[in-house]
């Protein structure tokens, strides 16, 4: 058993730093973790970094109790910003993110270089599940054509089986991103296995009926109403609503209610909910939504500042671009998207 999980722990390390990150000798890589972080993951990242001839740098800072810029107050942010800004790589395995906080804004705006990934506290089993046993030039041609299709279109329209019904209009001047597990340029980099919208401000109207809430009592679904980009009502079994209502007025912040981006699913090797957020927002057919904080590089030129962020995921759902529909039940059923399905699925 034991062998088995070190097997995987070196074969995701060598996977990202040699063939998705491509370190070049000389290279500094810097790994942000803290205390509660898998240090057998975070030891083998530096040491598969070494392996490539690269310099890696292991930055252990304290646990927020708090993710993104509420979390700012418990990191040492001056020392951690000046490190950053001075890496090539930077991979987070920090199980409260740095995410979207000033750090982290500061770094990916100043740093033209640096090369990021985001992993939070992901298991080792769910690392291996989200970034290996996929062709990725195969990814990146069901991306790339699933994002062009999405840039063409005026509406997004996104429905399921567990009651989902929401509808909102593409902004051209927002971000359009994919994440196919290609790491070797400079860019803000998330699991691969994606295309990410951002809405246009204000268009986002319907419901939204998750199967898997961040910050929500799993196995108590929980519906959002949508009015306008923003969660109007929380809908649901009385106790885990209220308890959402709770969460999300703490922060004192209205920021924190409005749609901040949606992603649709389409990682081979995801196919069922574990319950870590980095690998459920990328489930085949799946379609995640986030709110509160949007980086300014994702909606310009100021982005929608917010002191967190979070995310929601419906499976199995049916997308619909204007009229034209791609996915049907968490099926990719476009006839120019499913030729590039082929090779994924094999497996």
């Amino acid at each position: 058993m034991i062998e088995k999980l070190q097997s995987k722990i070196a074969r995701v390390s060598k996977i990202l730093i040699e063939d998705m990150f491509q370190v070049k000798p000389g290279e500094t890589v810097a790994i942000t973790a803290d205390l509660p972080s898998d240090r057998a993951i975070v030891d083998a990242f530096a040491a598969a970094t070494s392996v490539a001839g690269g310099i890696p740098m292991i930055i252990l800072v304290p646990r927020a109790e708090q993710e993104s810029q509420a979390g700012m107050p418990y990191w040492p942010s001056e020392a951690l910003t000046a490190a950053l800004c001075k890496a090539d790589v930077w991979i987070e395995a920090n199980s409260m993110v740095l995410l979207y906080s000033d750090i982290w804004e500061t770094a990916m705006r100043d740093n033209k270089k640096l090369r990021y990934l985001i992993i939070g506290n992901s298991s080792i089993e769910s690392l291996d599940r989200i970034f290996t046993g996929f062709d990725i030039q195969s990814l990146k041609q069901l991306l790339t054509k699933t994002r062009e299709k999405v840039l063409a279109c005026n509406t997004v329209k996104i429905t399921s089986k567990n009651g989902t019904n929401v509808s909102y209009d593409i902004d051209l001047n927002y971000a359009f991103d994919i994440d196919d597990g290609d790491y070797s340029k400079p860019k803000f980099g998330t699991a691969p296995g994606f295309v990410n919208i951002v809405p246009k401000i204000g268009s986002m109207n319907g419901n939204i009926v998750f199967d898997f809430l961040q910050n929500g009592e799993q196995g108590s679904p929980l519906e959002f109403v949508m009015k306008h980009s923003e969660i109007v009502d929380v809908k649901g079994e009385k106790e885990a609503a209220e308890k959402f209502k709770t969460y999300l007025g703490s922060f004192n912040d209205s920021n924190m209610y409005k749609i901040s981006h949606n992603m649709l699913g389409l990682n081979p090797k995801v196919t069922t909910l574990s319950g870590d957020v980095a690998e459920d927002e990328r489930i085949w057919g799946g379609a995640d939504f986030g709110f509160g904080h949007t980086s300014p590089m994702d909606m310009p030129p100021l982005g929608q500042v917010a002191k967190s962020h979070f995310d929601g995921v419906v499976t199995n759902v049916s997308v619909f671009l204007d009229d034209i529909q791609i996915f049907d039940n968490g099926v990719v059923c476009h006839p120019d998207l499913k030729p590039y399905t082929l090779n994924l699925l094999k497996n």
